[in-house]
């Protein structure tokens, strides 16, 4: 509790231990000479005058002590021209209570509001705690490598190729590279996950984890306003901005709402007591009316439930931008995946070796020689397979022949290692009608067919896993983009059980095809493409929610995408359409459920069947039951 909480707290203990103290208190007597009171005095058993003390008196002082800011902020509000406010509500009902006498019922529903008003200022706050805590990522000091010594600066002024030192337990304060010494950093606090990654010169290195063991020298390569965690606290602190739906249809309700109540409660009151004679009937109802139809249930427990949402999801490292994207997030549909990087790791691996007249090892020799010196990782995935030191005086006249493969001399002897294109180009024969699922690489040695090689993307261990959770959450169709081959294409989808590919897909391919997705979609569905938010930028922003895979430490993820899945896991996709759906659910519960509610007591006020305490209940009880029900979702797991 915060110190204005704790004050708070005091001052409803004390109200509701004077307003005992006033209702258990008997009739207090005033000898008739002590009380400047004018009128017929009363007379005791004694036969002597005096005055009854007014009951009124006693009851003000518990009700001024727990309602004096509430009064106040009435009045200020409607010097500023904010008249229909709960504080105003409050106000009305519970004067008017005073006014006709019902002394006990107006301190209780002044003071029960209190009450509310505390318990859901403490729901809000343990709220923005639970996220603060969960992004308390921001470093607080670099230690910079000056004239040989290590100086604490704050990051910002710490420029890009500077060299720093983190130690062990200490955070990192920006992005870089490893230069120097070998660690195990943890990453919660941005992906959820609670295993170390393991890093060692040359691998990079992300602000906001925390650094566990070894020392660690890093080369800066971005200013901290550019970093990992500058980016990610602005977008947490920036995603309440964007409402909900639901949200933007609450503040619109309370803003018609709450004047019609209140002019509804002034007709009841006034019109049938101007009829019928009856102000003591009437007015209590009216005023009964005016604390029912508070909006507080409402108003404050559906931002709750979706803050709540947002700070679930992030304790999962799932980062979603806004309440709007996560309400969109709920009526998912169709989920369009892009392939590498997203449902297969993006590195390329030998898959086979078909060799034709000689040893596997010699053909996978003869290849990894001769695409030695090109660059293309499908050339470095063969090298690294053979797994031998390359020998560049066995190899000369390289040549490497764009979009075919690469011609060289090795051994003396003339190598093309390429696709089918270059053995058409060399009409060399190709005697295998095997149909393999990959990249395949042949291999013809002095204008013979030797054999070829498969070179095949890996699928993610999770992503299998990831398209049946999607399905079981109710995920109606899963397609996949790629620019990879047809046969590699097919192959991904049979062994993922995905509903439809495209395969050979340029960029601009893929943004056509999601607009033909787009139009085939259902009336309340919405289209999520699932990319690596770096060369499907265009893609991400055309979908109803874009999600970046793989954005631990990508500046174009963060940008383009509304949904960040920190670690590169797929199987947090269905987490988050999990936390979408139950957060609408508690949203949809709280709303029916306060509205049903205050009508029903609404209508049982206006016809006299219903009192204040039935009215508090109404107002302060439903407030919260709906505060804990919208706090749940900071529990999602």
């Amino acid at each position: 509790m915060t110190r204005k909480q704790k004050k708070t707290l005091w001052r409803i203990i004390f109200s509701f231990v004077l307003l005992a103290a006033a209702a258990l208190l008997p009739e207090i007597e005033v000898p008739f000479n002590m009380w400047p009171y004018f009128g017929q005095p009363l007379v005791n058993e004694a036969g002597e005058p005096y005055y009854a003390f007014p009951r009124l008196y006693l009851f003000l002082i518990p009700y001024l002590v727990i309602g004096w800011d509430v009064l106040w902020r009435a009045v200020r509000n409607i010097k500023n021209g904010q008249v229909f406010d709960e504080n105003f509500l409050m106000s009305v009902a519970t004067v008017g209570a005073m006014a006709v006498g019902e002394y006990a019922e107006g301190v209780a529903v002044m003071l029960f509001y209190q009450v509310g008003e505390l318990f859901q200022n403490v729901a809000v706050s343990r709220s923005r705690q639970s996220i603060s805590e969960l992004m308390d990522i921001r470093p607080d000091y670099a230690n910079v490598e000056r004239e040989g010594q290590l100086v604490q600066v704050d990051p910002e002024e710490v420029q890009v190729d500077d060299i720093i030192v983190i130690k062990a337990g200490e955070r990192v304060p920006l992005d870089g590279t490893v230069t120097q010494g070998s660690s195990a950093l943890d990453t919660a606090a941005l992906t959820g996950e609670s295993l170390p990654r393991d890093v060692e010169p040359g691998d990079e290195v992300i602000s906001g984890c925390v650094n566990l063991s070894g020392l660690l020298h890093v080369k800066v390569s971005k200013p901290y306003g550019q970093s990992t965690v500058a980016r990610i606290l602005d977008l947490v602190e920036n995603s309440s901005e964007k409402k909900a739906q639901a949200e933007h249809f609450i503040t619109k309700f309370a803003r018609y709402y709450t004047p019609a109540v209140v002019f509804a409660a002034l007709a009841l009151g006034l019109l049938p007591s101007l009829l019928t004679g009856r102000w003591g009937v009437w007015v209590p109802r009216a005023l009964n009316f005016l604390v029912v139809s508070c909006p507080c249930a409402l108003v404050i427990s559906i931002p709750l439930s979706f803050f709540g949402g947002l700070g679930g999801a992030s304790k999962q490292g799932i980062l979603v931008k806004g309440s709007n994207y996560l309400e969109a997030l709920a009526n998912t549909g169709i989920v369009v995946l892009d392939k590498t990087g997203t449902l297969t790791k993006g590195t390329f691996a030998v898959t086979g070796v078909h060799p034709k007249d000689c040893a596997p090892e010699e053909l996978l020799e003869t290849a990894a020689l001769a695409e030695q010196f090109s660059t293309h990782p499908i050339s470095r995935s063969i090298v690294k397979a053979w797994g031998g030191v390359p020998e560049q005086n066995r190899v000369c006249d390289v040549e490497e022949i764009a979009g075919h493969g690469v011609r060289a001399k090795v051994d003396g002897r003339e190598v093309l290692a390429g696709n089918q294109k270059l053995m058409d180009l060399e009409n060399i024969p190709v005697t295998t009608d095997h149909q393999h699922p990959g990249t395949v690489i042949h291999v013809a040695v002095e204008g013979e067919y030797a054999g070829h090689l498969v070179i095949s993307d890996q699928v993610k261990e999770g992503s299998a896993q990831a398209l049946r959770e999607l399905k079981q959450v109710g995920v109606r169709r899963t397609v996949m983009l790629t620019g990879d081959s047809q046969g590699a294409a097919q192959a991904v989808a049979d062994q993922l059980g995905l509903d439809q590919f495209f395969a050979q897909l340029l960029p601009g391919d893929k943004v056509e095809r999601v607009e033909d997705l787009l139009r085939s979609k259902g009336p309340k569905e919405n289209l999520v493409f699932v990319g690596d938010g770096i060369n499907d930028a265009p893609v991400l922003s055309r979908a109803d929610i874009g999600v970046a895979m793989g954005a631990l430490g990508s500046d174009a993820a963060i940008e383009a995408a509304d949904v960040v899945l920190m670690d590169d896991d797929l199987r947090k996709l269905p987490v988050a359409v999990r936390i979408a759906r139950k957060t609408l659910t508690i949203v949809r519960q709280n709303v029916v459920f306060a509205l049903g509610v205050k009508f029903l007591v609404l209508g049982l006020s206006a016809v006299g069947r219903a009192n204040m305490w039935m009215a508090v209940f109404a107002d302060v009880g439903v407030s919260v039951i709906a505060i804990l029900n919208a706090s749940r979702m900071l529990k999602a797991r």
